[in-house]
């Protein structure tokens, strides 16, 4: 069963690796990183790397399509891997996507008519591409499946796993990679977290903790560090 995850410049890591991790562990499966040309390409930060084995033009299908996210503004507007994943899903069993991956599939106009989530921040654009947006971590419209932000890659990963072979199957995973969700914070959507998470959400992450950080909503800027794009992940568009 061969599994495609296309990679490209200013991807973003956990889009990519946090599936990779579960649907390797599949039977039987082949999860190919392909990207423009093979080598290794950069995350949104510029301070990570995944090595793509293929080029997209050697691959012409595939069974599973997982479209990561990321700094995708400059590949909405068409080129190789829209063209590519407009093409390639065409013989997909099951096209996915993570946080603002589901933008490229709209851009390759997979999603008009379809109900799909993506990354809060950019649920308007996912709306501009003819999708219905839902503010859920992973949502199903028949062989399409995408995930919300980031870490609901491994959430739809799962779900994936649960549909291509079982539910045990999808739950021994789950349990091998340990995957229990007990977060420190309850503020990982907008509507739980407060007004003062979402300023500093907005304002950007180049911050210098003190000492005191745990216990001190703010943080001193570092003397010349540039913020963080406004609205983080959602807004890399």
């Amino acid at each position: 069963m061969r599994i495609v995850i296309p990679l490209f410049e200013r991807f973003t890591a956990l889009d990519a690796v946090g599936p990779y991790d579960v649907l390797k562990l599949l039977p039987d499966a082949d999860v190919v990183f392909a990207a423009t040309s093979p080598g290794p390409v950069r995350n949104t930060a510029g301070t990570l790397a995944l090595t793509a084995d293929a080029a997209l033009a050697d691959i012409d299908s595939c069974d599973v399509l997982v479209v990561p996210g990321g700094a995708v503004r400059d590949q909405l507007g068409g080129g190789e891997l829209v063209d590519w994943i407009r093409r390639v899903q065409g013989t997909a069993r099951w096209t996915t996507s993570v946080c603002t991956g589901s933008l490229l599939l709209g851009a390759a106009g997979l999603l008009r008519g379809r109900t799909a989530t993506t990354h809060w921040g950019s649920a308007e654009r996912l709306a501009s591409f003819g999708a219905t947006y839902t503010a859920q971590r992973v949502v199903e419209d028949g062989t399409l499946i995408t995930a919300a932000g980031v870490s609901a890659g491994i959430d739809m990963a799962l779900t994936l796993a649960a549909r291509l072979t079982d539910r045990t199957t999808a739950e021994a995973i789950q349990l091998a990679i340990e995957y229990d969700p007990q977060p420190p914070f309850d503020t990982g959507s907008p509507a739980k977290a407060p007004q003062v998470v979402r300023d500093r959400y907005a304002a950007g992450f180049r911050t210098t903790a003190r000492p005191e950080a745990a216990a001190a909503p703010e943080f001193a800027a570092a003397p010349g560090s540039a913020p963080h794009p406004p609205g983080g992940p959602g807004s890399q568009l």
